[in-house]
C-alpha cells in the first residue's frame, strides 16, 4: 500500500528498545511494524549503542519513515540511568537525523495521555488501546510493552501534527481590520 506518511515511533532504552511504524493514507491508520531491539545480550553500553544505531538505521532503509517521534526520557532518581538512556535516545536520533528525517519528542505523560486520555495510565491500558483504536488483533501484540509505547509515540505524534493550525486571532475588530482590508470590501 502506498501511505502518504509513514511515522517511526521509538521508546528508548538500553536493555530493550521498542519500535512502532505507522503508515498513514487519508485518515486511515495501518500499522506497517511493531518489534523490540534486544540489547542485554551485549554487556558493552556502547556496543550496545552501536546496535540501536544500526538496528533504527536498518528500520529506516527498510521503511522509508518521513518523521520520527521518540519517547523522552522520564526524570528518574538514578543518574546513571538516565545518562545511559538519554545516550540511547541521542543514537536513535542521530540515525535519523543522519537520513534528514525530522524528529519530535514527547513526554511519556503527553503519549499516555493522548492515546487513553489519561496521563497516568499503565503500559498495558496504552497497549489494549492502541490495540482497539488500530484494530490490532489479540494475537499479533507484542511480548514486550516497549513496542507499544514505541507504537504509542507513533500515535501522539499523528494526532498532534494531523490537528488543524488555527489562525492567530485578532486582539480587536480594529486589529482585524488593519490586518484584513481585502474583507472589507
Amino acid at each position: 500500500m502506498e501511505y502518504d506518511r509513514i511515522i517511526i515511533g521509538i521508546d528508548p532504552g538500553t536493555n530493550i528498545m521498542g519500535y512502532g511504524i505507522l503508515g498513514v493514507k487519508g485518515r486511515n491508520l495501518q500499522v506497517i511494524a511493531l518489534g523490540v531491539i534486544k540489547l542485554n545480550k551485549f554487556e558493552s553500553h556502547y556496543l550496545r549503542l552501536r546496535r540501536i544505531f544500526e538496528r533504527v538505521t536498518g528500520l529506516i532503509e527498510q521503511y522509508l519513515p518521513d518523521e520520527l517521534a521518540i519517547e523522552a526520557p522520564f526524570f528518574g532518581k538514578n543518574v546513571q540511568s538516565m545518562l545511559k538512556l538519554g545516550r540511547a535516545q541521542g543514537v536513535a536520533m542521530a540515525a535519523a537525523l543522519a537520513r534528514d528525517i525530522p524528529i519530535t519528542e514527547y513526554a511519556p505523560l503527553k503519549i499516555k495521555q493522548a492515546i487513553t486520555g489519561q496521563g497516568n495510565a499503565s503500559k498495558e491500558q496504552v497497549a489494549e488501546m492502541l490495540r482497539r483504536i488500530l484494530n490490532i488483533p489479540r494475537e499479533e501484540m507484542p511480548e514486550f510493552l516497549d513496542a507499544t509505547d514505541a507504537l504509542g509515540a507513533a500515535l501522539c505524534h499523528y494526532y498532534e501534527s494531523s490537528r488543524p493550525q488555527v489562525e492567530k486571532v485578532c486582539k480587536s475588530w480594529k486589529e482585524f481590520i488593519a490586518k484584513n482590508p481585502d474583507k472589507l470590501k
